[in-house]
């Protein structure tokens, strides 16, 4: 008796791996459509229909209204001041390196969207190509955007072909995934780079690129060469030390002997402003917070008591302060710590204020999300074998973070909006380049322009950081049912 197998067929999109893994979702049930959810819950009575109805007209006569507003209005206090929104008293000559971080920006995150969404079938749905599509054409109606309508457009052009690149590379190098927040932490230091400018050798890309060279031909060197004499931990350091010193002297003596010497012209942080300050301090403040809330929130739960002494302390003590009492004393206080003769920028003070008073928030956040895993996912870890640290990074932490996301996001989108208050201490971002301009007597009676402006960019920005988290959250729901 013979059998004959069929070959499995699956949906996987072309280019795919056999073994890589596919989107996780939950058990497929009836399809709603659109018409038969609005006929169940906003027209499943004459009494829901008619306040339907009447909602319906309310909202588009002031969404009309509103447009009507939008396209008639005169955006004057906008349009000729869109240079300093976007970049603070940066030179007209100097905007092409504002443009230029914004496209690296842009760049970096259409790869990581390709990357991420490799497993899809299709990278752009129709909602999708809805959105791409009326960003653009708002972009060539609304008057403001007009004079940059070519830099707009390309930088939206770039997102979409970064993200189809990505998601070709993400198929055929599943692992190119892992080099994204690489990427990302090296495009912080080239967009420093490019608002302050200065030689290219002191300038911290520079120094990245010395120390992650020397780091990278270290371990290269320790893993391929052995030294017989020397047992192997000992002839390991020594190999890497070598390999790192070498490499950190070569790439730092190089531009001397080639003759190369390039560098930006000087832009001091008293020219910084707008919405590329804004974005600055925010995306440093979260940066650095996020770690030091983490090690405040296992700190709070320790069991020795010097370390939670500590942390309960720092955490009370901040989240009893506001915010503004925080960036005064950051502005006033730290160079007394230092030495004498050495003051931190203003922005650095800025940016360590803000560190200090969202870590505190952010660890009571983590805490949460630790109290949430049950104790059994420890005592099981600990019957496989597995000691306390690694229980708590592989186990216990990675649970932690998932459940609060909402909460570490929300903590995100309220830092982005507290560097408002940069304002009061000599720092013009946004608000205080609003304020700034509506002191002109040209703009007088431009509140409502300028301010609903400001309040476009501060609602796309959270929005997006709401709707990655949400993103974030779908991908990694092991719930579901």
């Amino acid at each position: 008796m013979t059998t004959t197998s069929t070959p499995e067929t699956t949906d996987r999109p072309p280019n795919q791996p056999p073994n890589s893994p596919t989107e996780r979702s939950a058990p497929g049930g009836p399809k709603t459509t659109p018409v038969d959810w609005a006929k169940k819950n906003l027209f499943d009575g004459w009494f829901n229909s008619l306040l339907t109805i009447v909602t319906l007209l309310v909202l588009g006569l002031g969404l009309l209204n509103m447009l009507r507003w939008a396209f008639s209005t005169e955006w004057i206090v906008v349009s000729d001041n869109l240079g300093l929104y976007m970049s603070g008293l940066y030179r007209p000559e100097q905007y092409w390196r504002i443009w230029a971080a914004f496209g690296i920006v842009a760049a970096l995150g259409g790869l990581t969207w390709g990357l991420l969404a490799r497993n899809q079938k299709t990278l752009f749905g129709k909602n999708v190509l809805i959105g791409i599509g009326a960003i653009a054409l708002f972009t060539v109606l609304w008057p403001v955007t007009r004079p940059h309508l070519i830099q707009l457009l390309g930088i939206e052009a770039l997102i979409v072909a970064m993200a189809v690149a990505g998601q070709s590379l993400g198929r055929n190098i599943p692992s190119a995934a892992t080099w994204t927040s690489g990427l990302w932490f090296a495009s912080y230091f080239i967009v420093l780079f490019l608002l302050g400018g200065g030689e290219l050798r002191a300038s911290l890309f520079y120094g990245l690129i010395m120390i992650g060279g020397g780091i990278l031909v270290g371990q290269q060197l320790a893993k391929r060469v052995t030294i017989p004499a020397i047992p192997g931990i000992l002839s390991d350091i020594i190999l890497f030390l070598v390999g790192f010193i070498v490499t950190y002297q070569l790439i730092w003596r190089l531009p001397y002997w080639l003759g190369f010497d390039f560098g930006l012209r000087n832009a001091s942080t008293a020219n910084w402003g707008g919405l590329a300050l804004t974005l600055l301090l925010a995306v440093s403040g979260i940066v650095l917070c996020f770690p030091l809330g983490v090690i405040l929130a296992l700190g709070r739960r320790s069991k020795l008591p010097v370390f939670r002494g500590l942390s309960i302390a720092y955490i009370e003590l901040i989240r009893g302060v506001p915010l503004i009492s925080i960036l005064f004393m950051g502005q006033v206080l730290i160079p007394l710590f230092l030495p004498e003769g050495v003051r931190p920028d203003r922005v650095v003070r800025a940016i360590i204020g803000l560190t200090i008073f969202s870590s505190a928030y952010l660890a009571e956040n983590v805490r949460a999300g630790l109290q949430a895993v049950p104790q059994g996912q420890t005592e099981a870890a600990q019957s496989l074998g597995l000691n306390k640290p690694l229980t708590m990074s592989l186990i216990v932490m990675p649970q932690a973070l998932k459940i609060a996301i909402p909460a570490i996001v929300g903590q995100f989108i309220s830092l982005f909006q507290d560097t408002t208050l940069l304002g009061i201490v000599g720092l013009v971002e946004l608000l205080g380049i609003t304020k700034g301009l509506l002191a002109n007597t040209k703009y007088l009676g431009d509140f409502a322009q300028a301010y609903l402006f400001i309040a476009t960019i501060y609602w796309i920005f959270c929005y997006a950081m709401s709707f990655g988290s949400r993103k974030v959250e779908a991908a990694l729901n092991t719930d579901l049912r």
